[in-house]
């Protein structure tokens, strides 16, 4: 993309690329400031949606952080450790995520076990459940708005494992930022 093109942004409205933060997108790579911002909103969207939709499902006050945890240790109906969860959602802080599944044990929607010596968490019947029922709620609201958006599946797994590899050089940026 020209610099002309890129100034003159969506539709040639003359209003630049839709950034949240101009100095960073006059760097070498400009549109990567317009997928942060959109990643930026689409988070923020997400968290609330996920909120809410499990509310909408009948679930106890969560943070999305409790909805995303619930949901993995639901996953392929297997217990997970702490390591496993933290690794698979990115989480740095564990005292975060061990917070998360107290309160998630509080609910009574997941359990403690064993495997060996390692502690694991475990669904119970009642996260069984309510996951079922938040996932009657998204196909009900979510799901049938998106599909009517004509999107490509094959395009939006693209698009996924795009955002799975940025969130890499994010990684390894912060950690180069950390040895500074």
């Amino acid at each position: 993309m020209t610099d002309e093109a890129r100034k003159s942004g969506p539709q040639g409205a003359g209003v630049g690329p839709v950034v949240s933060a101009a100095h960073l997108a006059d760097a070498s790579l400009p549109a990567l400031s317009e997928v942060e911002f959109a990643l930026t909103m689409q988070t923020h969207a997400y968290q609330r949606w996920i909120v809410r939709c499990m509310a909408a499902a009948g679930g106890p006050s969560m943070s999305p952080l409790e909805v995303l945890i619930l949901h993995l240790v639901h996953h392929r109906a297997r217990p997970k450790t702490l390591a496993d969860i933290c690794l698979v959602l990115n989480i740095e802080d564990t005292h975060l995520a061990n917070y998360a599944i107290r309160k998630l044990q509080g609910h009574g929607l997941v359990a403690p076990g064993r495997k060996g010596k390692e502690k694991t968490i475990a669904i119970t019947d009642a996260g069984q459940a309510l996951c079922a029922r938040y996932a009657e709620v998204r196909a009900a609201l979510l799901l049938r708005s998106a599909g009517q958006l004509g999107l490509d599946e094959a395009e939006m797994s693209r698009l996924a494992a795009l955002m799975r590899m940025l969130s890499g050089s994010y990684d390894q940026a912060a950690r180069a930022a950390a040895a500074l």
